[in-house]
């Protein structure tokens, strides 16, 4: 379905049980909603689930650039008013956490929990380059400049070779990523800077991430996991960026688990 909020056409795809807990899942960079199909099975028969296309990206709005991660957290603000949805776990990865993280600050009484894939806080002075270097390439060379580097950051060397069948479908995606959305969301992305607000997050907070991911390392997840107070950090073995793909299975478990905690947590209020 499409919705008209903040200025933009978002789509989305609400499933599962209408009386359900609802969860909402935000995409990667260079994705877009349909990234989520190895956690549908999970979650659908117990959630009521809302998968999105971020600003920019699928078949959402690309409106001028560039963004701000303010900006695409209102956009899921007015996507919740535009539902209904009063309350509501977020999962994100990669940029989707770093909405979430500022979802967690700007409106915490509309989440139950925050659940935050292979992500970072901040991006540090010295790879500001790397992203200019990338929106610039990009700007000048279309997505199909990006495909190979990204593909070798979002998954490793086994599952590249096993699963070309799955890595294909994400190549696809990036190749069919709007130029002028990849730049708007990369501004934003580069100019990340919340690891000395995210204390502030009080909602309850799982932070997964693979244990190879090159981009979001392992110790970025540390850090959010140390400033969040009672949050819990999972590390996925044998997974790089994408690691709800590449280990869907440990994965939907680790999710799993926190969301009965989250379940048990909301029914004792």
């Amino acid at each position: 379905m499409k919705v008209t909020a903040n200025g933009i056409s978002t789509h989305c795809i609400l499933e599962g049980p209408e009386s359900a807990p609802v969860i909402t899942l935000s995409h990667s960079l260079a994705t877009d909603l349909t990234m989520w199909e190895p956690q549908m099975s999970s979650l659908l028969p117990s959630c009521r689930v809302i998968r999105y296309d971020t600003r920019g990206h699928g078949k959402t709005t690309v409106p001028p650039g560039p963004y701000s991660l303010e900006m695409l957290a209102e956009d899921v603000l007015g996507l919740f008013r535009a539902l209904g949805i009063q309350n509501t776990v977020f999962m994100g990865i990669s940029m989707g956490g770093m909405i979430g993280q500022v979802l967690g600050l700007k409106a915490p009484e509309l989440l139950d929990g925050l659940i935050l894939c292979d992500t970072s806080s901040s991006i540090p002075d010295e790879a500001k380059p790397v992203w200019n270097e990338r929106i610039e390439t990009v700007r000048k060379m279309g997505m199909e400049s990006q495909v190979e580097s990204t593909i070798e950051r979002w998954f490793t060397p086994r599952f590249r070779k096993e699963r070309p069948d799955v890595v294909g479908k994400i190549v696809a995606m990036i190749r069919a990523t709007s130029t002028q959305g990849y730049i708007g969301c990369g501004h934003a992305i580069r100019d990340l800077n919340l690891t000395d607000r995210i204390s502030e997050i009080r909602v309850p907070t799982l932070i997964i991430v693979g244990e190879e991911d090159p981009g979001t390392p392992v110790s970025a997840s540390q850090v959010i996991h140390e400033k969040i107070k009672g949050s819990e950090l999972v590390i996925l073995k044998s997974a790089a960026h994408l690691s709800n793909i590449e280990q869907a299975e440990t994965f939907n478990r680790a999710v799993s688990a926190f969301l009965e905690k989250i379940d048990r947590r909301t029914a004792g209020k």
